[in-house]
């Protein structure tokens, strides 16, 4: 399966939003390949990591986020639950589930009642290793024109996260130790 097949049925090739999401998907992957890579011993499935890597935003042009071009009519919040709705209706189960469950170091039922989000009530939350590798990996990068190819230090990760609750930081701190990266 090639991402980019999928990604274009989506997206105009050359539009600013079809390199964001490319270019993106493409620092995301590498990032959670080299973090999957520090695990062998969990047996992750590098071709999924690869391919979901590409895809986890694959719904942002349904989305509310001028910043970086998206115009569509949903909260941004939402790109995860909408991309597993496409993913989906192609045949992709996992991969469709690394989509819904990456926003964030993942959205637990409680949060999404806590913070009234417009999605259905269930845990979101990364549960295999390919999911937090790549929702570990999807921390690292902005999608903002400009700072695409830009790593975000860990403090500033920590520091956002830790925004959304103590246990968020926590998490990805968590992610930091499993992967070697601290």
């Amino acid at each position: 399966m090639n991402p980019i097949d999928i990604i274009t049925e989506y997206y105009q090739p050359g539009s600013t939003l079809f390199d964001i999401q490319v270019t993106h998907g493409q620092k995301v992957a590498e990032k959670a390949l080299d973090a999957a890579q520090k695990v062998p011993h969990l047996s992750p499935d590098l071709d999924l990591i690869r391919e979901a890597a590409m895809l986890h935003d694959i719904a942002i042009f349904q989305t509310r986020a001028r910043s970086i071009g998206c115009h569509g009519s949903h909260p941004y919040v939402v790109h995860g639950y909408l991309g597993r709705l496409i993913l989906e209706q192609k045949g992709l189960p996992r991969h469709a589930l690394v989509c819904e469950r990456h926003v964030g170091v993942g959205l637990s039922a409680d949060d999404i009642k806590k913070d009234q989000l417009p999605l259905p009530v269930r845990d979101m939350v990364p549960v295999t290793i390919e999911e937090k590798a790549v929702c570990f990996a999807d921390k690292f990068f902005s999608k903002k024109p400009g700072a695409l190819e830009k790593e975000k230090s860990r403090e500033e990760i920590v520091s956002r996260l830790a925004r959304y609750g103590r246990g968020k930081a926590e998490t990805f701190q968590a992610w930091l130790a499993l992967f070697k990266e601290g």
